[in-house]
């Protein structure tokens, strides 16, 4: 009971590493401010969000550092490179230091990387506490990270409401806060152990307990956030947030000890003859899964369908696609699969355009004239991730009820997007922003979160660390590209206007017409990417279908 206990402890430690290191979602919080200071054009910020992106592509030195150090030592890493990250651009924003705009692009990139390491340091963790339910604990975990702008909020309005820079400040101190607090559960987390299938159900029941305590957290925040317009009322809301982030700590002791409670009343009370059952019920599980396997193969070796000469659709659905989820594809092989690319592109069009967007959400709502709701509307967007990236657990609790592949919930998560962009082309009101926003949010969590087990199941467990860390590629490439984009026609605009900005000289453009054009451009490519995604599904459903057939043939003879 006790190593069940522990194994919770470390679950909820990555939640609240998580919870307060997302810090790039804060970034448009003082993106105006940092802009005014350095002087720099829209697209000069540009550059700066794209280095704090860059930090994903160079994931694979958090795994190879993990090779060689303790987890808690690389937790440590991760932290202090924040420290010095962000801790160095809040001296520069409060212009106690100058530097350079190259130093301040290498700060953003050692902050970013941070970022990356604290998410390579959570699925870990993960992974290895709950072998069994990877899917549930991955998406529980990543959840959080939703939050943080949310909380960085109401910790900055905690501090002082009018000064945009703390944000900065926050973001280089409360990671290692965190760190240090969650340093205990990661250090007597409890060695590897197989479960019954018993223990399985329970975990799967204490899952759905925690989910359902997450959305109360992320319903509140969202809800209540609009409320933190005085320093006294943030700090009551951030005191009840943080009950809510704790109150997690309480569930699984209290269903294990009930579990071991009913277990010794039992026990002392009546003779159990399945006691001396000589069956071992984790036995029995692997057993199946042996068996599963074994049928699953000899499925497969004759399960070719027959190609129809006629149409190109139909030879774009069947050629080198994927016969069986599991199989592991590395690194070589994985980039010559054309499902691959599918899956890359609705990636790189789908969920990493909200990310380019939330970037560039201060200076959208300050050329909307919304600037004075940035933090709400912030707010709505990390809460809107967050809800997205807790639902892609869904087709893990619906999987008895609903049989459907993960890779069609990831098209349907890409829909919002392009839905949200055609929503702000056609109008730029406050309201039209919220939920666009939120569509957004909803949208790129959902595909963030569920990206790791797709990952897993596409191209295989063992691979899934490094060709993880090559889909995400596409996250510093967009974010460059359509960064690029936005800036262009930002400054274009701001020229042609000749607005200028009274803090610093940095241009600034007011007007619809700032980001109309960008809208469109992006709408367009979120709708290239719900096709990807769309056309992804097609080749991979039939390996999804097989699967489940594979489990409900009937195990023994």
């Amino acid at each position: 009971m006790v190593g069940q206990s522990r194994k919770w402890m470390t679950l909820i430690a990555t939640t609240w590493i998580q919870a307060f290191t997302g810090t790039n979602f804060d970034f448009s919080s003082y993106s105006s401010t940092l802009k005014s200071v350095l002087g720099i054009s829209q697209l000069q910020l540009n550059y700066l969000s794209v280095a704090s992106d860059m930090g994903k592509a160079l994931g694979w030195c958090s795994g190879v550092s993990l090779q060689h150090f303790p987890l808690w030592v690389v937790m440590f890493m991760a932290a202090f490179m924040g420290l010095v990250g962000y801790g160095v651009q809040w001296l520069v924003i409060q212009e106690i230091i100058a530097l350079p705009y190259f130093l301040v692009f290498l700060l953003c990139l050692l902050a970013g990387c941070s970022i990356c390491w604290f998410n390579t340091i959570c699925y870990v963790l993960c992974i290895q506490n709950f072998p069994t339910n990877r899917a549930l604990a991955i998406s529980l975990s990543i959840s959080y990270g939703g939050l943080s702008a949310a909380l960085y909020t109401l910790i900055a309005k905690s501090i002082n409401p009018e000064n945009d820079t703390i944000y900065l400040f926050l973001n280089a101190l409360v990671p290692v806060f965190t760190s240090s607090l969650a340093l205990i559960p990661i250090l007597r987390q409890p060695p590897p152990q197989q479960l019954s299938a018993d223990a399985v159900r329970r975990d799967s029941f204490i899952f759905l307990i925690l989910n359902i305590l997450a959305v109360i957290t992320g319903l509140y925040l969202l809800l209540l956030n609009s409320a933190s317009s005085t320093a006294s009322r943030a700090r009551i809301l951030f005191t009840g947030s943080a009950v809510l982030l704790f109150l997690p700590l309480c569930l699984p002791g209290i269903v294990c000890a009930r579990k071991w409670a009913y277990q010794a009343i039992q026990t002392g009370f009546h003779f159990d003859p399945l006691s001396f059952n000589l069956v071992d019920v984790d036995e029995i599980e692997l057993q199946k899964d042996l068996i599963g396997k074994e049928q699953s193969s000899a499925t497969n070796g004759s399960s070719y369908d027959v190609i129809d000469e006629g149409g190109c659709f139909r030879k774009l659905m069947e050629k080198d696609r994927l016969i069986m989820l599991g199989e592991e594809y590395p690194a070589r092989l994985l980039v010559r699969k054309l499902d691959f690319w599918l899956y890359y592109v609705a990636y790189f069009c789908g969920g990493t355009i909200g990310l380019v967007y939330s970037n560039n959400l201060g200076q959208i709502a300050q050329s909307l004239g919304h600037y004075s709701q940035l933090n709400f509307i912030i707010t709505i967007y990390s809460t809107c991730s967050f809800f997205g990236r807790l639902l892609s657990a869904a087709p893990e609790f619906l999987h008895d009820k609903m049989n459907f592949a993960r890779t069609g919930w990831f098209a349907i998560a890409v829909l919002p997007t392009p839905i949200a962009f055609i929503l702000l082309t056609a109008s730029g009101s406050e309201t039209a922003l919220c939920a666009s926003t939120g569509l957004i949010g909803l949208s790129s969590g959902f595909v963030f979160s569920a990206a790791v087990s797709i990952t897993s199941e596409l191209f295989g467990p063992n691979s899934a660390a490094i060709n993880h860390n090559i889909l995400i590629t596409n996250i510093p490439l967009g974010s460059l590209l359509y960064g690029l984009l936005a800036a262009l026609v930002y400054d274009d605009h701001a020229e042609n206007l000749s607005q200028e900005s009274l803090l610093g000289g940095a241009s600034v453009c007011m007007g619809r017409q700032c980001y109309l054009q960008t809208f469109i451009w992006w709408a367009c490519i979120s709708l290239l990417g719900l096709i990807s995604g769309s056309v992804l599904f097609l080749r991979t459903r039939h390996a999804y279908d097989r699967l489940e057939r594979n489990r409900s043939l009937p195990q023994f003879s």
